[in-house]
């Protein structure tokens, strides 16, 4: 069972610190010896790709120097290209929820350099720096302020022997659980088999703003052009911490012969490391290489949970109870079970320890009593092991039971008497649940339905172990209601009334059998039945009821429905088609037992309580024309007729006109009832086709002259042609022939 959290060992991305990696974070230069002095190096540097800061040097400014008796002669100066950049993705770790973010890029360098004087007896040191360092590391002194120089050196003894450097196997890991046994492979590769020695040394200053060279004004800043000369300075380590003991004394060790890092880590911090490989030939040191790296420390969470189902837990101590079996099927709840690779259940019995590999084991104990074990997953894989404890007790049985009895056929109680037992002897706790919505916790409980079913109702028990057990039986309650209630909507109506029997009756529901008689001849058979009375009358209403279980009872609910006598509503008029010319209509009642009319003639127009009434139309339009009669006992009938008043236009034109000025048909002009006319239009044309006149008002006529304003037209025949909107946008159209006559 889970109960720690794991710290892991970061490269860049550490959830402590609020400021991210900014800067190159390691680095390391190796070389191959191509053969008479030609050497091809690369130079491997490390970067955060989250961090938002310095990217890698593309170029890179390197320096090439010559050291004899201790005095170092700068025999070059000059950059190389950034040949490749790639992401190291973290290692695969089977049980571990990594940090989010970690992110680290490999930029790869390649150069090549001709020894002059090869083989010299003078050391060529190969250097790149870089400033600057986090200034959130833990263990050195003001990290903010230092940086980083990478140097190889190609010995006289290499140059004499035709070395070609280590080279380190495996990249740093971007992450290494702390709290747990801590195994990294930091060896080396030799092309030329030579003896190889493993050790934790001094990383090196360079560059920023505390390094000064005499001199040489430019040996500053984060990338010093050209590169500072040897000897560099060591980085200055904060108490506690040395190059030897990075991460603080007895924290991690390297073995010298095969470069494997081991140790635990606790504290969470930013750690500068340094790393050396040297090689020996025939026992004599010819060449070194320097790695130069930053870890970090951070919360990491393990996956791994081992994980039992149980009872209840009591100090991290998963509780199981058995109650009547000695023998215990165990289900078992570890996550994340796709990264656990075994299973170990001990189990404590007599003095002895047995032991299963199985996922879900089933063991059985001795007998009665209090047993302990513990579940292991991932036994021995340290960090991924977690190890859940369990306490097992085997206790007698509980059964539980009960019965029941109620009077079948009519509605009430239903009484519930505990048959339970427990070998304990002590029963603490009943829980009825009923089926219905409803509980109880009583022994004996007194339980009334309202509504009538089938009810699985289930008793559960507990004993003074808290063993328990459950019991269900299905309880059929199909009584008959003591008193059968029926409620119609109404009681009373006009003919033909329609009424709901609302049937309020309880305990019933549809699983019942209803007879009904309406008292009309007619019967109906369900629940809350609708029924149409057609005639006059008082009708007394009777049901029979039948439960499912065969239990009756009926009732007579006499001169329940009383339906009244109603008119019905008729009536006819003239004239077939009206108008504005034509706007009186003469109502002619045709209704049958009504002695009360109320004429409502539109929405805007008039109302009339005579039988035969005549009514004059104000407006035109559509008017619904509704009739309201009454019958002697008070019932009324409605009847809805439309009736529609069309607006007409009358327009008629002459066939000649005499323009003489003499006050009579002086003018060619429509005449008629022009209301409701829009949109008039009318033009008129020689026998030439030349249009002589056109208007858009109706009143407006021509008067024989050229537009009615030029010269006066020639007597003789004329074409015109006339267009309108009707009131309801029904178009008109005239044409023809009028003669102009002198």
């Amino acid at each position: 069972m889970k109960n720690r959290y794991l710290y892991i060992l970061v490269l860049v991305c550490f959830a402590n610190f609020t400021a991210f990696a900014k800067h190159i974070i390691g680095g390391v230069i190796t070389y191959e010896h191509k053969g008479n002095g030609l050497y091809e190096f690369t130079m491997r540097i490390y970067r955060d790709c989250n961090g938002g800061g310095a990217p890698f040097d593309a170029p890179a400014v390197m320096g090439i120097f010559k050291e004899t008796n201790s005095s170092y002669q700068r025999v070059e100066a000059f950059t190389t290209s950034l040949d490749s950049q790639n992401e190291v993705f973290p290692p695969s770790y089977p049980c571990m929820s990594l940090p989010p973010n970690v992110c680290v890029q490999e930029g790869i360098y390649t150069f090549n350099y001709q020894i002059p004087d090869f083989p010299s007896k003078s050391a060529y040191h190969i250097v790149y720096q870089r400033c600057c360092r986090n200034n959130t590391i833990s263990n050195i002194v003001n990290p903010g302020d230092r940086g980083a120089t990478y140097e190889i050196i190609i010995t006289p003894e290499a140059q004499a022997a035709g070395n070609s450097s280590a080279i380190f196997k495996n990249f740093p890991p971007t992450i290494i659980c702390a709290n747990a046994p801590l195994s990294f492979d930091h060896s080396a590769t030799d092309k030329d088999k030579d003896s190889l020695r493993y050790s934790f040394c001094n990383p090196l200053n360079g560059g920023g703003p505390t390094l000064s060279d005499p001199g040489l004004s430019s040996c500053t800043g984060a990338k010093p052009d050209p590169i500072c000369p040897p000897p560099y300075n060591n980085i200055q380590f904060k108490s506690g911490y040395s190059s030897s003991t990075p991460l603080g004394v007895g924290v991690i060790s390297i073995d010298p012969k095969t470069g494997l890092i081991t140790g635990e880590i606790k504290q969470l911090g930013q750690y500068v490391v340094g790393i050396c490989v040297e090689e020996y030939r025939n026992g004599v040191l010819i060449g070194k290489v320097f790695r130069d790296f930053q870890f970090n420390i951070a919360v990491c969470n393990i996956l791994v949970d081992a994980a039992i189902a149980s009872d209840t837990i009591i100090a991290k101590r998963i509780i199981i109870n058995s109650c009547g079996s000695s023998k215990v099927k165990f289900d078992n709840k570890s996550t994340d079970k796709n990264k656990i690779q075994a299973y170990l259940w001990e189990f404590n019995v007599l003095g002895k320890t047995e032991t299963s590999k199985d996922e879900t084991p089933t063991f059985e104990f001795p007998g009665l009593g209090k047993y302990t074990g513990r579940l292991i997953a991932n036994p021995g894989l340290k960090p991924c092991t977690d190890t859940a404890d369990f306490e097992v007790n085997i206790y007698p049985g509980i059964e539980a039971k009960y019965k029941y009895a109620y009077d079948t056929c009519v509605a009430g109680p239903v009484t519930f008497t505990d048959l339970s037992s427990s070998g304990s002897g002590l029963l603490t706790k009943w829980k009825w649940e009923f089926k219905d919505g409803t509980t109880d916790k009583v022994q004996n409980p007194i339980h009334t339905y309202q509504l009538p079913g089938e009810y699985n109702v289930r008793l559960s028990v507990e004993d003074k172990n808290t063993c328990k057990a459950n019991f269900t039986r299905v309880i059929r309650y199909f009584p008959v209601p003591n008193l059968l209630v029926v409620e119609p909507d109404t009681g009373r109506g006009c003919q033909p009334l329609t009424i709901k029997f609302n049937n309020l009756s309880t305990p019933i529901d549809n699983s019942y059998k209803f007879d009904w008689d309406m008292g009309d001849g007619t019967k109906a058979t369900a629940l809350s039945p609708t029924h149409t009375y057609d005639k006059v009358g008082l009708y007394t209403v009777k049901l029979n009821l039948t439960s499912p279980i065969g239990c009756k009872t009926n009732a007579t609910f006499a001169n329940l429905i009383e339906v009244r006598g109603s008119p019905t509503a008729n009536f006819s008029f003239t004239p077939d088609r009206f108008s504005n010319f034509s706007s009186t209509a003469t109502f002619t009642d045709l209704s049958t037992n009504a002695v009360k009319w109320g004429w409502q003639f539109g929405a805007k127009e008039g109302t009339s309580a005579s039988r035969n009434p005549v009514y004059t139309f104000r407006d035109t339009g559509f008017h619904q024309i509704r009739l309201i009669v009454t019958h002697p006992s008070g019932c009324t009938d409605t009847l809805v007729k439309g009736i529609d008043v069309e607006p007409l236009v009358t327009y008629f034109l002459p066939n000649a006109f005499t323009p003489n000025f003499d006050g009579t048909n002086d003018e060619f002009k429509g005449a008629g009832n022009l209301f409701g006319m829009t949109d008039f239009k009318m033009g008129i044309w020689n026998r030439w086709g030349e249009k002589i006149f056109d208007t858009n008002d109706p009143k407006e006529g021509w008067n024989g002259r050229i537009n009615n304003t030029g010269a006066v037209a020639m007597e003789g025949v004329y074409v015109y042609f006339a267009t309108f909107i009707g009131p309801r946008n029904k178009l008109f159209t005239y044409k023809g022939y009028c003669t102009l006559i002198k």
